[in-house]
């Protein structure tokens, strides 16, 4: 059979896997604005939490209305940028967006409803294709029901709307280039915890290319949070990497100017604070040793990190990626067995995210020396200074290596996050000498020592859960590990039994349930 992508066949397998894969039929149509969603001080109507990075012309925020578009290039243009000069607007949404009355509203499968949804590998050209058709489906709908459209907002309370003025999020933005014809815009989906797909990086920067440093970069996504985030380092990134290509050559040109003012890599990093809180998990200390120039990146992407971060660490944002990661393995050991699988993945997520942010940065910094090189012979003369540097327009600068090729080239990366992303130490180690005691315990008479065991392994809890402020979340972390402990130290058949009784969800891994299991099964 013939199976080649262009052939008849692989076509008409591929058109009939997106019908199972994607049945609008099944969409929800979802309000993007909430009671709520502005988290920030200072709000741009019509704008969810609106904010300028602070250092570079990079702004982000949550997915505006028809009318909030002008505000936010208003509000970036000023009293001094020319509302016809370029500006580009990054859309990282997976979801197909239409606008009903001037009003957002999204897709989302029936049980993704809510204010944070992940959708798959969604690509570009499937989110502009969908979003005509979800359109259509609205369209329908509201047909069907006296031309009113029903929608669930993020809580999942059915309303509905008058369904007037319809248009896909493609249609308002060309609307928008007609007050500002210098607007570029780019759609490129990317998940709202993982990694961005290599191939995302590229269209991020493919969109870039071509602009200047004072260019203004605006990142949304829906409620401007993780995802504009992601968006807003990856373009401050690429701002660093202008000023050093462009002006390299001109700084050595001047004399007696200091070269250290184009080092990226000034970041002070804070031996206080908690190594995890310092981005130095066991996999980005593999890359430090395993790629070089990786050291010098992390400390610009650090810094970098930071003012996309919260007011905590110099950011106007809210999300620091970096310390989010610390807050959530913190949160892990306080979780439930079915909790902790969750937060488990995301925060594995989140290090992937951290990681090839870095990498990325290393891809850019080397991607500076091959764009100073790349002077044509018709500017060769102009562009050369009189130290033989270079020094280029930051519109004209050239990238002769796309982060998919530099990642080919150095494919032992891909194979280091995989396996490396999920090597933290998930549960706190009992002190040797304090489980030979348990265990001796344990194998001598464990009915007749179990008091003697609880009480011992409650005493190893106290201190070991010390750094946790006193409360529930201490409680819980404490009798969960009891429950986790006692467990390991049951005799084989018993073992057997629980670990029999709660992988069919008869017995839930709990103290008193295992205690109870114990003290029924003893012979009297």
């Amino acid at each position: 059979m013939e199976f080649m992508p262009s052939s008849p066949t692989f076509k008409r397998f591929r058109r009939k896997l997106t019908v199972l894969v994607r049945n609008f039929d099944d969409l929800t149509a979802m309000a993007d604005m909430f009671e709520g969603i502005q988290s920030l001080p200072h709000p741009l109507p019509g704008v969810p939490n609106f904010r300028r990075v602070p250092s570079y012309k990079v702004f982000c925020c949550g997915q505006p209305t028809e009318e909030g578009f002008e505000a936010a290039l208003n509000k970036v243009c000023g009293d001094s940028y020319p509302k016809d000069g370029k500006i580009v607007w990054i859309n990282v949404r997976q979801e197909p967006c239409v606008y009903v009355g001037g009003q957002p509203i999204c897709a989302r499968p029936p049980d993704k409803i809510g204010k944070f949804a992940e959708l798959g590998a969604v690509t570009m050209d499937a989110v502009v294709r969908d979003e005509k058709e979800f359109l259509k489906l609205c369209t329908t709908r509201a047909e069907n029901n006296e031309n009113k459209l029903k929608f669930m907002d993020v809580n999942s309370v059915e309303q509905e709307v008058e369904f007037k003025d319809a248009k896909t999020l493609a249609n308002v933005m060309d609307s928008v280039k007609e007050k500002f014809p210098g607007l570029v815009t780019c759609r490129v989906p990317i998940a709202h915890g993982a990694a961005p797909k290599e191939t995302d990086f590229d269209a991020i920067l493919n969109t870039l290319i071509g602009s200047g440093f004072n260019t203004p970069v605006i990142v949304n996504d829906h409620i401007g949070d993780n995802r504009a985030t992601t968006g807003g380092i990856i373009a401050c990134i690429f701002k660093e990497f202008q000023v050093s290509a462009s002006y390299d050559g001109l700084v050595q040109s001047i004399p007696g100017v200091d070269m250290d003012v184009l080092k990226m890599d000034k970041y002070k990093v804070d031996k206080t604070k908690d190594p995890m809180v310092r981005g130095e998990f066991n996999v980005i200390n593999d890359l430090m040793k395993s790629l070089e120039g990786s050291e010098y990146a992390k400390k610009e992407c650090d810094k970098i990190v930071d003012v996309n971060g919260t007011p905590n660490t110099g950011g106007s944002g809210l999300v620091q990626i970096r310390e989010e990661i610390a807050a959530n393995k913190m949160n892990y050991e306080l979780m439930e067995d079915a909790e902790q699988v969750v937060l488990k993945a995301k925060i594995m997520d989140n290090i992937q995210k951290y990681f090839y942010l870095i990498v990325f940065t290393v891809y850019m910094r080397e991607a500076i020396d091959g764009s100073k090189d790349e002077v044509s012979e018709k500017n060769a003369v102009d562009a050369t200074l009189r130290t033989g540097k270079h020094a280029i327009n930051d519109n004209e600068l050239v990238i002769k290596k796309n982060f998919v090729q530099f990642m080919q080239e150095k494919d032992g990366l891909r194979d280091l996050i995989e396996e490396g992303k999920g090597n933290l130490k998930w549960e706190r180690d009992i002190p040797d000498l304090a489980w030979e005691t348990l265990q001796d315990m344990a194998t001598d008479d464990f009915d007749k020592n179990l008091g003697a065991i609880i009480k011992n392994i409650f005493s190893i809890a106290h201190a070991l859960f010390s750094d946790l402020m006193a409360g529930p979340d201490k409680k819980r972390a404490t009798y969960r590990f009891a429950s986790k402990t006692l467990l390991r130290l049951l005799p084989a058949k018993q073992k057997a039994e629980v670990d029999m009784l709660i992988s069919k969800k008869r017995m839930a891994l709990d103290l008193y349930d295992i205690l109870g299991h114990c003290t029924f099964q003893r012979p009297k």
